[in-house]
């Protein structure tokens, strides 16, 4: 069997290795275990190792809903190519940065009224992320119902050109036709991403307009956890993301690259 193929510990199933691929990593219960807040996560050891040497075989870009500065500061002193506020926001391996025009003034009258909402709702957090409103209750999960009718009517304060959707126990006020899909569509029109085939690994519904992306363009779609998926391969959980990752790297290693 090719290195990196196969089934491995219950409930992975994940391609073939290749160095032509381009490696697009949502974070979140993707390369981080899920925290109560954003704040409350750690890195494993050896991650930052891990992906370094990654991006020497091959090019890297983390997609995620956290902002570019989160990103950093999580992962410093590595800087990689980023798509952040699931793409609202970007930064090319150039250094390039690329932005939603998003109105501050606007996304203020969806702002308030949901801070005055979670300030009401004990284990509630509201998380402005400067393009995106992102409403967290994994510390209240019997409020989602609740925290629904709250985003649905602060969205009704914007107009069309907001969205709202939904992931793992949050609620995110967005700018419409920005999205992780769109945010990989970019990256493989840049080097050094053009001409390869890209990876895509998420965990959450989110990540599901990366995994369509990645189809479309030929490339692989890779699901963390369980549940219904777009992806075409499939990996348990973070432990077993990280140790694919590294077995990527052993891999690269031991089959040199023009070798």
């Amino acid at each position: 069997m090719v290195p990196g193929a196969g089934f491995g510990e219950l409930g992975s199933l994940v391609p073939a290795f290749d160095p032509a691929w381009a490696v697009f990593l949502d974070v979140d219960g993707t390369l981080l275990d899920l925290g109560e807040r954003p704040s409350d996560v750690t890195l494993r050891p050896g991650l930052t190792h891990t992906l370094g040497a990654l991006r020497r075989v091959v090019p890297v870009a983390l997609v995620s809903g956290r902002p570019l500065a989160d990103l950093d500061r999580l992962f410093a002193p590595l800087v990689l190519p980023a798509a952040g506020q699931h793409g609202a926001e970007r930064r090319g391996a150039d250094g390039r940065m690329h932005r939603a025009p998003v109105s501050r003034s606007a996304l203020e009258r969806a702002r308030a009224p949901l801070a005055a909402w979670t300030r009401d709702h004990q284990g509630t957090l509201l998380e402005d992320k400067g393009a995106t409103l992102a409403l967290h209750f994994r510390g209240a999960p019997n409020l989602e119902a609740e925290a629904g009718r709250a985003c649905h009517d602060a969205l009704q304060r914007l107009g069309d050109g907001f969205l709202l959707g939904t992931g793992n126990m949050v609620l995110e006020i967005r700018p419409r036709g920005w999205d992780k899909g769109r945010a990989l569509a970019e990256f493989m029109r840049e080097a050094p991403f053009a001409g390869r085939v890209p990876v895509f690994v998420g965990d959450d519904i989110t990540d599901e307009d990366g995994f369509r992306a990645a189809n479309r363009l030929g490339g692989l779609s890779v699901k963390v956890g369980d549940g219904p998926s777009a992806a075409g391969w499939r990996l348990a959980g973070v432990r077993q993301v990280l140790d694919w990752l590294d077995r990527f790297v052993q891999w690269s290693a031991s089959f040199p690259l023009g070798g």
